[in-house]
């Protein structure tokens, strides 16, 4: 059992993107789902599917490369943790990269990005950049 399933899910993401492999299993929760959501509408991977395998349910996320075999993701950090959580109002929340990367946010109305809060006037905490 780890104690934060997010940074779980950004480390298998990326050491499987360092192995380049094609896909990854991490197990699922609402919480990762929504971000393998994200990660697909902004173009990081190519999809996700919810396996149950037994009584457990995986995540598949096939990862995104381009022509020259370079992955689309350059980084993942995680930014808020279990011991020290980051919280951000709408003012506060930052750009990644000058507005070429992403950061992923939980809001009042669920988890989505920071330009998506910054523009309905949200903030919440800030749960990881990909760049």
């Amino acid at each position: 059992m780890t104690t934060d399933p997010i940074a779980d899910m950004l480390t298998r993401i990326r050491n499987a993107i360092k192995a380049r492999h094609s896909k990854v299993d991490v197990p699922a929760s609402k919480l990762k789902i929504e971000v393998a959501r994200i990660l697909r509408e902004e173009g990081y991977i190519l999809n996700y599917k919810v396996a149950e395998e037994g009584p457990k349910k995986t995540i598949k996320v096939y990862l995104k490369y381009q022509a020259n075999n370079k992955p689309v993701i350059a980084g993942l950090e995680r930014i808020s943790r279990p011991g020290c959580r980051v919280f951000a109002g709408h003012e506060e929340i930052p750009n990644v990269l000058g507005g070429l990367g992403i950061s992923i946010l939980t809001t009042p109305k669920g988890v989505m990005t920071g330009r998506d809060a910054r523009k309905q006037g949200l903030g919440g905490e800030i749960l990881c950049q990909i760049s």
